[in-house]
């Protein structure tokens, strides 16, 4: 009787996994296994909002794997000890995982490596479309442009998608602990699981994906991003079923998938940008906390800048417009360092990825892989292009619900006085502040 443990990280569930298929066709029993590390909450990953969706997933998981014979086993402390120790006490002749791209998915392997040796199995394209570093540039470790990455992207032969498995036996020797429960800090969370992302793919419209992505009001994005976070779906799945389906919508959504990869493959090679410049600038940004503060409230007196924070606080998740929209007036309308706002968003971002979420914020602040770092999106021109009657607004900053039209994105031109701040910058003087970070003074 063989055993096998694959060990679960940031791929929970059982379709289209490479980690579970693998573990299943080497061995007569599988160990899926778990382990919560305090090492991700002593790190400040292990936000509330995401604690709580984990929660939500890990459940759902472990449903499913009592289903088809199986049990979700999770055990707390440190990963790789607990990953060793469990393979020792049920003879486990190899273990199965998941190749991560952050600095600490690599230490964790490579601990991994060093105490099980030829045992440990490491498999790629599982939490990406394409692996990192499968296509990269000549002479150089990756692609810091995406255009060129994203035509070398299209040409890599994809696996086959895999099916989930319909039986799993799990040895009575694998014991493990209680699944963890916990209590996010926004509201409207939503719900965690493999489950609930296959059932948002199936009823998101991805035909209208092209015409409506931007549309603040119209909610027209997929909202995948957190089930994709945690591998709820697989990557490579969602593109090829999209890729099959065609259509411009399909197509706007796989290049979104392309820039998750390539933000990957940029992390996997300098995992240093997730704290440092990637192309410094020498910036010497402004320090101002009340500024920061009144970001972080959504209490700035620029009603789209608002409305986005607002719907971050309450539901964890942001429409990705007011994400580039409210990393752009941190960067630079109030030119504080990105590093403050990407802190923030971790914090609350139920979909909080390292990659995408630092290499986002160096973008926008012209610190990342923009080719045109001066790029300045002036808010109230925005408001007016993707939220042009004032919908989205009104929804989130209710103390303008009365303001009809596109007036409520400038309330300091009303007659009418409303429960709501000032600018935190004059309307001119922001004009300025954007024509000096376009480099036009």
């Amino acid at each position: 009787m063989t055993i096998s443990v694959a060990l679960f990280t940031q791929d929970l569930r059982l379709h289209d996994n490479p980690v579970l298929h693998a573990a299943r066709a080497t061995a007569d029993q599988v160990v899926p296994l778990f382990v919560v590390d305090p090492a991700v909450e002593a790190a400040g990953f292990a936000a509330a909002n995401r604690r709580a969706f984990l929660a939500d997933c890990l459940a759902d998981l472990d449903a499913s794997l009592r289903r088809i014979g199986s049990r979700l086993v999770v055990r707390h402390g440190d990963a790789v000890e607990q990953t060793a120790r469990i393979a020792q006490e049920t003879g486990a002749t190899s273990v199965h995982l998941a190749a991560g791209v952050s600095a600490f998915a690599q230490r964790r392997e490579a601990r991994l490596r060093e105490l099980l040796g030829d045992r440990l199995h490491v498999h790629d394209a599982v939490l990406t479309v394409v692996p990192a570093g499968q296509v990269t540039p000549v002479g150089k470790d990756h692609y810091a442009v995406f255009t060129p990455y994203h035509r070398a992207w299209q040409r890599v032969p994809r696996r086959a998608v895999l099916p989930a498995p319909r039986a799993l036996h799990t040895p009575q020797t694998a014991h493990g602990e209680e699944l963890p429960t916990a209590q996010g800090v926004s509201p409207a969370l939503p719900l965690g699981g493999e489950t609930a992302g296959r059932a948002r793919w199936r009823r998101w419209d991805l035909a209208a994906y092209a015409d409506l992505h931007d549309a603040l009001a119209a909610d027209g994005t997929s909202r995948l991003s957190p089930y994709l976070h945690f591998g709820c779906l697989s990557a490579g799945e969602l593109a090829a079923r999209a890729a099959k389906r065609g259509g411009e919508g399909a197509e706007a959504f796989v290049r979104q998938l392309a820039w998750r990869d390539f933000h990957h493959q940029v992390l996997a090679a300098r995992p240093d940008a997730a704290h440092r410049d990637y192309r410094t600038r020498h910036d010497r940004w402004h320090h101002d906390e009340r500024e920061a503060e009144a970001w972080r409230q959504g209490r700035t007196g620029y009603p789209i800048i608002d409305a986005g924070m607002r719907q971050l606080a309450h539901e964890g998740w942001m429409h990705n417009r007011a994400r580039l929209l409210t990393a752009c007036f941190l960067a630079k309308s109030l030119h504080l360092d990105w590093r403050i706002g990407a802190r923030h968003f971790l914090a609350l971002l139920v979909d909080g990825d390292l990659a995408n979420n630092q290499l986002n914020w160096q973008w926008v602040a012209g610190t990342g892989t923009d080719t045109r770092p001066n790029r300045v999106l002036n808010p109230l021109i925005q408001a007016d292009r993707y939220d042009p009657d004032g919908a989205y607004v009104r929804r989130w900053v209710p103390e303008l619900a009365q303001v009809p039209g596109r007036a409520v994105h400038r309330p300091w031109l009303l007659a009418d006085r409303y429960d709501y701040p000032a600018p935190i910058i004059a309307p001119g003087a922001l004009t300025d502040r954007l024509r000096r970070a376009r480099g036009l003074d």
